[in-house]
């Protein structure tokens, strides 16, 4: 039980999704009584009106915003002005009427997408503004990045107390398997779930493997959201992430491995590979607010694979 949910309303926007659903328990577990989680069919929270009613219906004193459209290369490919309009006008709206009614701290979840194209590795929270997106997810990742620019305004104006992270790649239990709009690890594990169910050969992976990723698993990163509505009242954004990087070439065959699939794996470098390297330095987060990632990889994936081969047999 933690003192500091008890007596709090929250108010976890996108809370019954796969990142939001842990933030939402894991509050509820420290002792938080008064958790609203709003549906979009309820409240769409691109429209001012909507957050309005929500905000005199909840009363929070705080929000931890975690709202956002989302997907893999091909999905922000495909959409990226709906990524784009969707995401800011969620986030800034939000933070505005928050702000107009008084609610005493936000939480912003941004994401990795914002850094720089050609950020050096490990990225550091204050390589954010050196250079332009990569282009794949500039879209999404500017929407999001502008999250950052209104909470120090509002910081520096009005006193607001709003805080932004970072998170990098989530994975686990309850991800999108989606083909059209799914991250590399759903993807990939559904792709050799695929084919061990028809017995291909093969399977086709995007680019040409050389770029590389960080993941989190998907409870950590509800944990250092929940530690950092806790303990971080700052300015600047934070990077939550577990401080590891893989290749996709190498996750390719360790997620092959792990699935049981035998086959090869064929490199379509036509399509592309996104952003050359990401791998965050996490240790402003452990300093700030006590977080640290705990989920070994592997045992990470294999929960993942798990939970998806269960679902195959039901």
């Amino acid at each position: 039980m933690n003192g500091f949910w008890k007596e709090r309303r929250v108010v976890v926007t996108g809370g019954a999704g796969f990142l939001g659903a842990r933030v939402a328990e894991k509050i509820a577990a420290r002792g938080g009584l008064h958790i609203a989680v709003p549906r979009s069919k309820d409240y769409d929270l691109r429209d001012a009106s909507a957050i309005r009613r929500l905000l005199a219906a909840e009363r929070p004193d705080l929000i931890v915003h975690l709202a956002a459209v989302v997907g893999g290369i091909g999905g922000n490919m495909a959409n990226p002005a709906a990524y784009f309009y969707d995401n800011i006008m969620m986030g800034v709206q939000l933070m505005e009427e928050a702000r107009r009614a008084g609610v005493a701290k936000f939480v912003a979840a941004g994401t990795i997408c914002s850094y720089p194209k050609f950020t050096p590795v490990p990225f550091r929270e204050e390589d954010l503004w050196n250079g332009y997106p990569e282009e794949t997810n500039a879209p999404y990742g500017l929407a999001k990045k502008m999250l950052i620019v209104q909470a120090q305004a509002c910081r520096q104006q009005y006193g607001f107390n709003a805080i932004n992270l970072l998170p990098v790649n989530l994975y686990g239990p309850g991800d999108n398997f989606s083909p059209d709009t799914s991250h590399v690890i759903p993807a990939l594990i559904k792709k050799c779930a695929d084919a061990i169910r028809s017995n291909a050969p093969e399977i086709v992976c995007w680019g040409d493997g050389s770029a590389t990723r960080e993941f989190l698993y998907v409870d950590d990163a509800a944990e250092g959201i929940v530690l950092a509505a806790e303990r971080y009242d700052g300015a600047e954004p934070v990077n939550i992430g577990s401080g590891m990087e893989i290749s996709i070439r190498d996750l390719a065959h360790l997620i092959a491995r792990l699935t049981g699939f035998a086959g090869s794996i064929r490199w379509d470098a036509s399509k592309p590979n996104g952003q050359p390297r990401r791998c965050l330095d996490t240790s402003k987060a452990e300093h700030l607010f006590g977080f640290k990632a705990k989920m070994p990889f592997e045992e990470g994936l294999k929960r993942t694979i798990e939970w998806y081969f269960s679902l195959q047999q039901a």
